[in-house]
């Protein structure tokens, strides 16, 4: 194949300032690593706050639009990747123009809200559900983030299996081991040994049965009567339920919610943690599973959607609903060295096969196969 055609790329320059974390770090890390791969291609920000952008990356203001999301999605960003001269546009996040002169990537990370609308109670849900569909089948191409997204996107959306390509995210280059022996630097309402829970608090994640099953395990004896789960994340509706149960179970120090932190005092809750327990419902990827593994933290996981993909064998796995594993799966790995040095090690050799360099290269791929460029 013939690399040596200059590849302009379309980047929908809203998505760096989304409110949504995962996406803000999705195509920052993303387009930083397709720079770096020294590569025929230009990728200019089409739209987007220009604060918001990483750092000496060609940006081109909005064309006029009606003053809405679906207005500068269907008729903004089009307008602009035209003034841009791209060769396509990439979308990063669930929503693109249903035309736009030019072949559209689209990213979906997952469809949670198409298979379980239980979870997602907008008040208009039925549109924005409709406006993900119609931006999924009109895409020349879509990314996704592991082999069970791609078959529950080709089933909700009936899109061909062969138009939707995997390419797992990486795991930014912070996230490392560090030194056994100095000590994390942790909130002072963060006591050793706990558990950490990292993601936003909403229902699909599960949370109350990891509540219950801590503090059975606590319930057991040793250094369990002080054990407590760190929860990190943005509160959905649900922290002060799992704060409620504690309390009413005379142990109001077993749950600590921090709400959501930065990357350095996440990093030293992952080095601190005994483990990350993560009983999720439903998953795309888990980007806490690598971060986890990344850092040499032993990982409790759900068996269910993609967390046995994402984890490889690296983590123990568990039944979502069954409380009694969980709390017998805490005992274990608390009290037993051996296996925590296991995970430990399982882990980070996982996690070393997520990086974003590999994320830019599959990536680029398609790119010139949608371009035509290949």
């Amino acid at each position: 194949m013939n690399y040596a055609r200059r590849l302009r790329v379309g980047f929908d320059g809203r998505a760096f300032s989304s409110p949504a974390a995962g996406i803000r770090r999705y195509s920052t890390e993303l387009v930083g690593a397709l720079l770096s791969l020294g590569e025929p291609i230009e990728i200019v920000a089409l739209g987007g706050s220009p604060d918001a952008l990483p750092g000496g990356l060609e940006r081109l203001s909005e064309s006029a639009h009606l003053p809405t999301n679906a207005g500068w999605t269907l008729i903004g960003l089009p307008r602009t990747a035209a003034r841009a001269r791209v060769d396509l546009i990439h979308a990063p996040a669930y929503t693109a123009p249903f035309w736009a002169g030019v072949p559209v990537v689209l990213t979906i990370h997952d469809v949670s809200y198409e298979t379980h609308p239980e979870w997602y109670p907008y008040r208009r849900d039925w549109l924005r559900r409709y406006f993900y569909r119609r931006s999924a089948r009109s895409a020349a191409r879509v990314l996704t983030v592991s082999a069970f997204s791609a078959a529950e996107i080709a089933k909700a959306y009936g899109i061909p299996r062969s138009r939707i390509i995997v390419t797992p995210p990486g795991v930014r280059s912070t996230f490392g081991a560090g030194d056994p022996d100095v000590p994390a630097d942790l909130p002072s309402n963060v006591t050793e040994p706990f558990l950490l829970h990292v993601g936003d608090l909403h229902e699909r994640r599960n949370l109350p049965l990891l509540v219950e099953a801590l503090l059975a395990a606590r319930r057991r004896f040793g250094a369990l009567a002080a054990l407590s789960l760190v929860l990190a994340g943005v509160d959905r509706g649900v922290s002060d339920g799992l704060c409620a149960m504690a309390s009413d179970a005379g142990a109001p120090d077993a749950v600590v919610a921090l709400g959501p932190v930065d990357e350095d005092r996440l990093h030293a809750l992952y080095r601190g943690a005994i483990a990350l327990a993560y009983p999720s419902l439903y998953e795309g990827f888990g980007l806490p599973l690598v971060e986890a593994m990344a850092c040499g933290t032993p990982v409790l996981a759900s068996h269910e959607a993609s967390i046995p993909e994402v984890l490889g064998g690296a983590g123990l796995l568990l039944d979502p609903r069954d409380a009694g594993a969980w709390r017998d799966a805490i005992v274990r790995v608390v009290n037993d060295a051996s296996l925590r040095d296991d995970l430990r090690a399982r882990g980070l050799a996982r996690a070393a096969t997520y990086t974003w360099q590999r994320t830019a290269r599959m990536t680029l791929d398609v790119y010139r196969e949608a371009a035509g460029a290949a």
